[in-house]
C-alpha cells in the first residue's frame, strides 16, 4: 500500500497485485491472512481515495467479497494464475463482483500460424467466455448502488419474509382461508402469488420503499419471470434483503432464543449468487 499511495497522489489510480501461488499448499490459510490484511490496509486510506486489488481467484467461492463492496474499492478482478481459460472462468463465475484480468488465459489458443479468420475467431471465442464469467456489471456494480441507497434514500424496508410458522396468518389476513389450500406447497404457492402481486403493483417502487426481506422460497421463485431478487432491484430499484432466521425456540426462563442455522454458510452463498444486498 505505501506504493499505492504514491500513486494515488499523482491522482492515477492503482492496481494492488498481491498474487497467491495456486499450488501453494496452504492457499486456502494464505488468502485469508491476505484478506485481513487487505481490509485493515483499507482502512489507512483516505475517503476520496480508490484502488483496485488484482487477486488469484481463491480457494473459497466470494472470499474477497468484503473488498468488493468496501467504498475505497473501485474493483476486484482476478488474474488467472496458471489456470486454463475454461478452469479460470469456472472458478471467476463462481465469485460475485469479480471481474476477470487474464494474461494465458485470454491468449489461450492464439497462433502465429492461423489465418485472420481462424484468429478472429479464437479471440472471440475468448473474449466471449471470459466476458460471460466476469459478474462485475450485474452484481458489484448494482452492491454499490444498492449501498448508497441503503446508506442515503429515504423510504422503508418491506417485510415480506413470513415463513412456515407465520405464513396462515399472512394469507388469513390476505383474505386467502385456510380451506382454499391443501398441504404446505399449496400454501407456499399462494403467498408467493400475494407478494408478487405486490412488488409488481405499480405503487410498489423504490421511490417510497427502500428495500424488502425476502423469505428462502421467495428467492427460489420469480416475480414476471425473472428471479425475485433480480426483479425487485432492475425493475423495481428495491434492494432485495434475505431472510435467514429459522424461527425462535420454545419458551425458556422467559426468553425466546433463536433455533440452529445448521446450513448458514449455504444459504448465505445462495443469497450472494441471487444478488441480495444483506
Amino acid at each position: 500500500f505505501e506504493v499505492a499511495k504514491r500513486v494515488l497522489a499523482k491522482g492515477l489510480i492503482p492496481i494492488i497485485e498481491p498474487e497467491v501461488d495456486i499450488k501453494a499448499a496452504d492457499k486456502d490459510r494464505c488468502e485469508h491472512q491476505l484478506l485481513e490484511c487487505l481490509l485493515a490496509e483499507l482502512e489507512t486510506l483516505r475517503p476520496c481515495d480508490r484502488v483496485i486489488f488484482k487477486l488469484t481467484l481463491p480457494t473459497v467461492a466470494n472470499l474477497y467479497r468484503p473488498l468488493v463492496g468496501h467504498p475505497n474499492t473501485m474493483r476486484v478482478v482476478a488474474l488467472s494464475g496458471g489456470f486454463d481459460r475454461a478452469d479460470a472462468c469456472k472458478k471467476l463465475s463462481e465469485n460475485v463482483g469479480m471481474i476477470a484480468s487474464f494474461s494465458r488465459a485470454f491468449t489461450e489458443g492464439l497462433n502465429a500460424k492461423q489465418t485472420e479468420a481462424e484468429f478472429s475467431k479464437t479471440v472471440d471465442t475468448a473474449c466471449q467466455m471470459i466476458c460471460d464469467a466476469s459478474r462485475y456489471g450485474s452484481s458489484s456494480g448494482a452492491f454499490q448502488e444498492m449501498y448508497q441507497k441503503v446508506l442515503t434514500a429515504e423510504g422503508f424496508i418491506a417485510a415480506l419474509d413470513q415463513s412456515g410458522g407465520s405464513t396462515p396468518k399472512a394469507l388469513k389476513l390476505y383474505g386467502v382461508d385456510e380451506s382454499e389450500y391443501s398441504g404446505e406447497a399449496e400454501m407456499f404457492t399462494k403467498i408467493h402469488e400475494m407478494r408478487t402481486r405486490i412488488i409488481s403493483n405499480s405503487k410498489f417502487d423504490g421511490s417510497r420503499v427502500l428495500g424488502a426481506i425476502l423469505f428462502e422460497q421467495t428467492l427460489d421463485r420469480k416475480i414476471c419471470g425473472m428471479p425475485s431478487a433480480q426483479y425487485l432491484w432492475e425493475k423495481k430499484q428495491v434492494v432485495p434483503f434475505l431472510k435467514i432466521d429459522k424461527g425462535l425456540e420454545e419458551e425458556k426462563n422467559g426468553v425466546q432464543m433463536m433455533k440452529d442455522m445448521p446450513q448458514l454458510e449455504a444459504l448465505l452463498d445462495k443469497g450472494v449468487a441471487a444478488g441480495v444486498f444483506g
